[in-house]
């Protein structure tokens, strides 16, 4: 995360943001609490009013009427300018919400991996939330406080002016108590925040290896581990609480202490004759209605030092880096998976392709090539390049593998194909054309990406086969599934798409959860098809049959499989031997084992020479 101070240099500038697109309303709930507080400071004058009459033997009735009617038009005021000032704040935490999560999608890879999804998940959640404290409660409270607080100075200096160089010199120490005390909450609010993101950071690990956690017995570790992030999270609360406690005990005490002196005071002067009693008697209803602009003010500095400290978290969010793409994505356009002999997959119109082959009614997208030229990449956390100057060729059309030992580099390959993450040097084409030059949306829809660890949302079976194609009929969703053969899926599951599928697919298998990611990339009907390691979790029949219809995909697109089991790209048309980062060999099957003694090595170890 980027250092605290990158967030507060910006705070004003980032609550004005949040502000302006709902200024309307607004200005109309601040400019109805200052009415309602404008009313209020009048009531005091008609309430001395009231008494001169009663001491003069005068009517009151009117009078009587006129306070009545002041208390009762500011409630209405008051009111009505809560209700807007809350859905005005409602509001403004919406548009944080959709702004982070937006940014959050946006997010580079490396960069979202760098952060635990737990504190994310208090960014969205709970900082968010206290924009809605700033709105509702910061601003409006500082504008009419402020207003209220001039105010009630000015018709107290009408009253007496004595009595007011005494309330005077108690304000103003009050304002210093408040100065020593906001920069001491905002850092409370701060690590209370921190200790609530931490807090969800150890409850997400631990449900994130849930079953790895029953299956160690370690539930009593891992319930110690959140427990300790709790406690922490309590006491960095409870120093918070007592910070503001603090500030809003002494607003209070002040407040008494100014009305003491001030009756005090007044009352020795209306002994001696020096001001009359209704004075007395306004100035200390006026003392008395300080309470509360004062604290609103403190109330409002207080939340606003939470709210800074939530903006400082919101900001690190910000500066993290996103990629080249503007959200949401344009609609995909529809599409259907490739040709496939003997699968039965319906007509449709084409992806993103260039000229097109026809196979019946049903065209194919023309097949991409790619090239890496002398391209090295390493990891930010590492010492070791995962690439070395690779260079390597993948025709177009047919079934290109890379093997090799593990962290050779295999994976990062796919990676940067797709533009998770951007070469430190060299440079990758697809057809001839750099990867930086093409639109990321155009790039990506021309791929087809299985990566290793599947995703299985929580959903239906249509919502995951047709993820990335939402309009694709029911008769290429179900083509696909046989294509994949995920037909005894189907079945199982009543013949129905819209079964629902568990979140992470626990209700599948671990080779049906990969051949739902294959039947989800098919369905685009991509120009470039990569899997990485898409068979390490089925059987010898499913791999079997998920390897014919790899092979027969790979005759009419470019298709690039990771593997450790060779046994995946027996019939590859090009295997790339990858070691250290750098294309070792290429060739056949027959070819490597005669030529290359790691590849070699590792079809022995599979028993596979």
């Amino acid at each position: 995360m980027s250092t605290p101070a990158a967030g507060e240099r910006h705070w004003l500038r980032m609550i004005a943001g949040y502000v302006r697109p709902h200024r309307g309303p607004f200005v109309a709930a601040a400019v109805l609490l200052l009415a309602s507080s404008l009313l209020g400071l009048a009531q005091p004058l008609a309430a001395k009013a009231l008494i001169d009459g009663l001491t003069a033997g005068q009517g009151v009735g009117r009078a009587l009427v006129v306070l009545t009617g002041l208390v009762i038009i500011a409630a209405v005021l008051l009111g009505v300018g809560n209700y807007l000032i809350l859905r005005t704040a409602e509001a403004v935490a919406l548009d944080g919400r959709r702004g982070l999560v937006r940014h959050l999608l946006r997010l580079t890879v490396p960069a979202l991996q760098r952060q635990a999804p737990g504190d994310l998940l208090a960014r969205v959640a709970g900082d968010t939330m206290l924009l809605r404290q700033i709105a509702s409660q910061s601003l409006i409270d500082i504008f009419t406080g402020g207003v209220m607080l001039l105010g009630a100075v000015a018709l107290m200096a009408v009253v007496d002016l004595t009595l007011l160089g005494v309330t005077a010199v108690v304000v103003v120490l009050l304002v210093v108590i408040m100065g020593l005390l906001m920069p001491r909450i905002r850092a409370a609010a701060l690590r209370s925040q921190e200790s609530v993101g931490d807090m969800g950071a150890a409850l997400e690990r631990a449900l994130g290896a849930f079953t790895t956690m029953k299956a160690s017995g370690t539930e009593a570790t891992e319930a110690a581990r959140i427990d300790a992030a709790a406690l922490t999270a309590y006491r960095q609360g409870v120093s918070l609480a007592r910070w503001g406690s603090v500030a809003g005990t002494s607003a209070g005490l002040a407040i008494q202490v100014a009305f003491l002196v001030v009756l005090g005071v007044g009352g020795a002067r209306v002994a001696s004759g020096a001001m009359p009693v209704s004075a007395l008697v306004a100035f200390l209803l006026y003392v008395a209605y300080l309470s509360h602009p004062v604290m609103q003010l403190v109330g409002a500095g207080t939340y606003l030092q939470i709210g800074r400290a939530a903006l400082t978290r919101i900001a690190e969010i910000d500066a993290l880096p996103t990629e080249p793409i503007d959200l949401p994505p344009a609609p995909p356009v529809r599409a259907g998976v490739p040709a496939t002999a003997g699968a039965g997959v319906p007509t449709g119109p084409t992806g993103t392709g260039g000229p097109t082959t026809t196979t019946g009614a049903r065209s194919a997208p023309e097949p991409a090539e790619v090239v890496f030229e002398q391209v090295s990449f390493r990891y930010p956390d590492r010492d070791e390049p995962a690439l070395r100057d690779l260079t390597l060729t993948v025709p177009a059309g047919g079934l290109t593998a890379l093997v090799g030992p593990s962290g050779s580099g295999k994976t990062t390959v796919l990676a940067l194909i797709e533009r998770f993450t951007e070469p430190q040097q060299g440079r990758i084409l697809v057809d001839g054309r750099p990867l930086a030059d093409w639109p990321l949306a155009e790039l990506r829809a021309t791929i087809g990406y299985v990566e290793q660890d599947v995703a299985v949302l929580a959903g239906t079976l249509r919502e995951n086969v047709a993820y990335a194609t939402p309009g694709a009929t029911d008769e290429e969703i179900r083509a696909v599934l046989r294509t994949t053969r995920l037909s005894t899926l189907l079945d199982r599951l009543g013949g129905d798409l819209d079964a629902p599928i568990r979140h992470r697919g626990l209700s599948l298998s671990g080779g049906e959860r990969q051949r739902i990611a294959v039947a989800r990339a098919l369905l685009r009907r991509p120009r470039l098809l990569l899997l990485d390691e898409v068979t390490s979790q089925l059987d010898a029949a499913n791999e079997a049959a998920l390897r014919e219809v790899i092979q027969e995909i790979s005759r009419r697109t470019t298709v690039v499989v990771v593997a450790h089991r060779l046994s995946t790209v027996l019939a590859a048309d090009k295997i790339v031997v990858l070691e250290n980062g750098t294309a070792r060999s290429v060739g056949s099957h027959p070819e490597l084992v005669r030529t290359d003694a790691l590849y070699a090595s590792l079809a022995a170890e599979q028993a596979l020479v």
